[in-house]
């Protein structure tokens, strides 16, 4: 282990900062409910694209990357899509600007814009209550004990148990580990609110941008004097076929066995299915955790989309560069780091192995905060949603809806309060729990799809069809499990689709449709394109200078130039230290091309600041 004196005051010196921001930033977040939870939507939108960022720079799915990147090579980079990344272009195409143009603090709160206020609307309001806490909490405990894992490695309880006057069990280090950087974590984003988070966030990037061109360094400089990397043939092809063709027998031998585990094969039908499920993900919005409320934040429709925007230039490239650096090091000292577990060769274990071996002291302090940084960004805005939706859904709404500003900041504290204590005592119980926890999150976005798509575009989908289309989902999600045991959960998500599907317009079409009004406000507030005629109609007849929503095909085809945008700035961080030239110019005109015609087609056509 190489953690020295000079890392440790790196780690402390970022503790320190980040509780100042909370401290310094508390008396702004008190003045109102909105700059508590929206930062009073007054912040720039290039510091809210680099905060939602950051925040996606997290630990567990770096890990991840890595691994897939180590096994896979060049051709990992679409396996990502699993998410699917590419939806950050739809939500910068024209999401962002649907959603900001609601101007709500929550995803619960409009499903009231959508749906209205009366009795029968508010199944929607409370389903979405549910799926955002639940699914909020799970990520807040699993990030908690994936943090704390994470630390263990680096600092063994042993070398703490020189400055510290008790001993602790091995099986609580990690959960130790956790409470204390979401403590930290807790502090700032309790005190200041959204601002203090996203200030957090912008100095966690720009460490980041430092570790990842720094490894990028050393990752080149060791190729370079390798001469090549021990993989086979393809390992450096971004394209592939019906089959990926990888085959590692004698160069690491083990690797076959992760690629048959991992069920991608064949791996053109794979992605066929990842891509579909991917543009109904993206079609249906982001769903209510810290995505969108930084959304929400923005000044305008137009900064949400550029907020949007900036997510896609600041994130990919910089973790990329990471991410293959690793990669590299990874492969070209294989046989110097230990990466064994009890059931094998565990290869989400190469970067935090190739960190504590081959990263100079002093630069691995930088990566430990810059690692930590996204876990305690990631966590303070999903915890900043989960209060969003306690204080302004919950308390606002059914149990003061005259609370006073100073009863607003005391409810965000104790909901806060509340909050962590759930997701540590969840992170405590986290071998107990973890196959439910996992089942519920998967189950909730499973339901999550076809409901969310049918509420932008479809006039009669009403929120008893919202109600039973995600309860038919989430129901769906959880039983087929037991029924698939062996199969990869994305082989039966087109039976959870189309359940959920039956259940949103069945239960749609047997209820009475939302009431005119709503919808007429909806649509002339928001102009989604659609199937809207009836209610464009009826606009129409009060407002016939009314201009609606044709930009559907303009709007796909910027979707599809954008994802060829974003592919080729995630591949050409790659390209560069694999030092492929070629492949490098190519990416880079391909991405030039691809600016010049968002330019034209997209940024020029945005609305203006007050649309």
């Amino acid at each position: 282990m190489k953690i020295q004196l000079v890392d440790f005051l790196v780690i402390i010196a970022y503790l320190v900062l980040v509780t100042v921001i909370g401290l310094v930033l508390k008396k702004q977040a008190e003045r109102s409910k909105n700059d508590y939870l929206l930062g009073g939507k007054s912040m720039p939108y290039w510091m809210l694209g680099v905060s939602n960022a950051s925040g996606m720079f997290d630990i567990s799915g770096t890990a991840w990357m890595v691994a897939i990147m180590f096994v896979y090579g060049v051709k990992s980079i679409w396996l990502p899509w699993l998410w699917p990344v590419f939806n950050q272009i739809f939500l910068m195409v024209y999401l962002s600007v649907w959603l900001r143009r609601s101007n709500v603090s929550t995803g619960a709160e409009w499903m009231l814009t959508r749906f209205g206020n009366k009795a029968d609307a508010q199944l929607s309001h409370k389903i979405i209550i549910a799926f955002a806490l639940l699914s909020c909490l799970g990520f807040m405990a699993y990030g908690f004990i994936g943090l704390g894992k994470f630390i263990e490695i680096f600092i063994p309880w042993p070398l703490v148990q020189h400055y510290v006057p008790f001993t602790l069990a091995p099986e609580y280090v990690a959960h130790t580990y956790g409470i204390i950087f979401t403590l930290f974590t807790v502090f700032y984003s309790l005190l200041g609110g959204m601002k203090s988070i996203v200030w957090a966030d912008l100095i966690h990037y720009v460490i980041m941008v430092f570790v990842s061109f720094a490894i990028a360094i050393i990752a080149m400089n060791a190729l370079a004097a390798h001469g090549s990397l021990p993989v086979p043939n393809g390992w450096t092809d971004l394209f592939f076929g019906k089959d990926l063709n990888l085959d590692w027998t004698g160069y690491i031998d083990e690797v076959n066995d992760k690629i048959s585990a991992d069920g991608f094969s064949p791996f053109g039908y794979f992605f066929a299915l990842m891509t579909a499920k991917g543009i109904l993900s993206s079609l249906a919005g982001p769903a209510p955790n810290y995505d969108m409320q930084k959304i929400l934040s923005t000044k305008s429709p137009r900064e949400a989309a550029l907020m949007s925007m900036i997510v896609n230039v600041v994130l990919l490239p910089t973790r990329y560069l990471l991410i293959i650096g690793i990669a590299i090091l990874g492969l070209l000292y294989y046989k110097d780091i230990n990466i064994a577990s009890p059931n094998g060769q565990d290869f989400e274990r190469i970067l935090p192995a190739v960190l504590n071996a081959y990263i100079p002291s002093g630069l691995l302090g930088l990566v430990l905060v810059g690692l930590m940084g996204a876990f305690m960004g990631t966590f303070a805005g999903t915890f900043n949603a989960a209060q969003a939706y306690m204080v302004n859904d919950i308390y606002l709404k059914s149990f003061n809806p005259n609370a006073t500003n100073k009863q607003i900041t005391k409810m965000n504290y104790l909901t806060g309060i509340v909050v962590v204590a759930i997701s540590i005592s969840l992170g405590f119980f986290a071998k107990d729990v973890n196959s439910i926890l996992q089942w519920i999150v998967s189950a909730l976005y499973g339901g999550y799809i076809a409901a969310n798509v049918l509420k932008w575009h479809w006039w009669r989908f009403n929120s008893n069809g919202f109600f039973w289309g995600m309860f038919a989902g989430i129901l769906s999600a959880m039983i087929l499990p037991y029924i698939f045991t062996e199969t990869v959960p994305l082989y039966y998500f087109p039976i959870i689709l189309v359940l959920s599907a039956l259940g949103s317009v069945v239960g749609s079409l047997m209820t009475p449709a939302t009431d005119t009004e709503v919808l007429k406000k909806f649509y002339k507030n928001v102009t989604p394109w659609g199937f809207w005629g009836p209610i464009h109609d009826e606009v129409m007849k009060d407002d016939p200078a009314f201009s609606p929503n044709k930009n559907f095909k303009m709007d796909m085809f910027n979707v599809v130039i954008g994802t060829i945008g974003q592919t080729s700035i995630t591949a050409l961080p790659v390209f560069v230290v694999l030092m492929m030239p070629l492949q490098t110019g190519i990416t880079a005109a391909v991405l030039a091309v691809c600016v010049v015609i968002l330019w034209k087609t997209w940024y020029e056509k945005l609305p203006t600041a007050n649309n």
